[in-house]
C-alpha cells in the first residue's frame, strides 16, 4: 500500500526505511531538507519538501492514493493537525499521530486520531524495568483500551489450567513462552514453573490482572 509520513526525524525515517523493506510504496515529508539525509543513498521512495499539513504539498506526497498515514515529526500541534487533514480531507483510513503530551493523546484519542504517546509509553517501559513485577506491556491496540502484556506469574498458579487463570483474571492466555520456545495454550494447557505467560486484556482490568497473577488463585 502506499503510505504518507510526516516528519524525516529517527522515528519517521526509520519508520520510512521499515516499510520500503515490507514492500510498501512510501512518501515522507519534511520542512527541512537535510532531514532526508538519514534515509541514506539507498532509499527508494519519494522525499517531499514541504509542511505535512499544507494540501499541496500532501497532494504531491500521493495523499490521494495512500491508505496510511502517519504523523510522527516533534511537534504535536503539527502532527494532529496534519493527522485530521488526512482523515478528514483525504479520507485516509488509516492514520496515527505521535504525540509527546500524553494529555493531549486522550483529547485526540476521542476526536478518532489513534496516537502514540511518546511520553507516556517511555515512562511506562522504564518503570516496568525497574519495577519487574506487574504487567509489562508489548502492544496496545489504537483505541488504547485493549493491550498485549507479558505477565509475572506466581508461583502458586503452578500445576492450575490456563482456563483457571482466563476465568480469574478477566484475560486470554496468547501466548506462553516455555524453555526457550513458545507456544498457544488451550484452555486444559497446565501451567508450569518458569512460565512466562502473554495475556490479552481490557486496560480497565489491569489491576485485577495483576492482583490475580501475583496472589494465585483462590482457594
Amino acid at each position: 500500500m502506499h503510505v504518507v509520513i510526516m516528519g524525516c526525524g529517527r522515528v519517521g525515517s526509520a519508520l520510512a526505511l521499515r516499510l520500503i523493506e515490507l514492500g510498501h510504496s512510501v512518501a515522507i515529508i519534511d520542512k527541512d531538507e537535510t532531514a532526508f539525509l538519514a534515509l541514506g543513498d539507498d532509499f527508494t521512495g519519494q522525499k517531499v519538501l514541504g509542511v505535512g499539513f499544507d494540501r499541496d504539498t500532501l497532494i504531491e506526497a500521493g495523499i490521494e492514493k495512500a491508505q496510511a498515514f502517519a504523523a510522527v515529526s516533534s511537534g504535536d500541534n503539527s502532527n494532529i493537525v496534519s493527522a485530521r487533514v488526512a482523515r478528514e480531507n483525504f479520507n485516509v483510513p488509516l492514520v496515527v499521530a505521535r504525540i509527546y503530551d500524553p494529555r493531549r493523546a486522550k483529547v485526540y484519542e476521542r476526536l478518532g486520531i489513534p496516537t502514540v504517546a511518546s511520553v507516556a509509553w517511555t515512562t511506562d517501559q522504564v518503570l516496568r524495568r525497574l519495577l519487574p513485577l506487574g504487567a509489562q506491556e508489548e502492544w496496545r491496540d489504537p483505541s488504547g483500551n485493549v493491550v498485549l502484556a507479558q505477565v509475572y506469574l506466581s508461583p502458586k498458579w503452578v500445576g492450575k489450567r490456563v482456563g483457571d487463570l482466563s476465568e480469574a483474571a478477566k484475560v486470554r492466555v496468547a501466548l506462553i513462552s516455555r524453555f526457550g520456545g513458545a507456544s498457544l495454550p488451550v484452555r486444559e494447557t497446565v501451567l508450569q514453573e518458569g512460565d512466562l505467560i502473554h495475556a490479552i486484556y481490557q486496560v480497565q482490568d489491569r489491576d485485577l490482572v495483576e492482583n490475580v497473577f501475583s496472589t494465585g488463585p483462590k482457594d
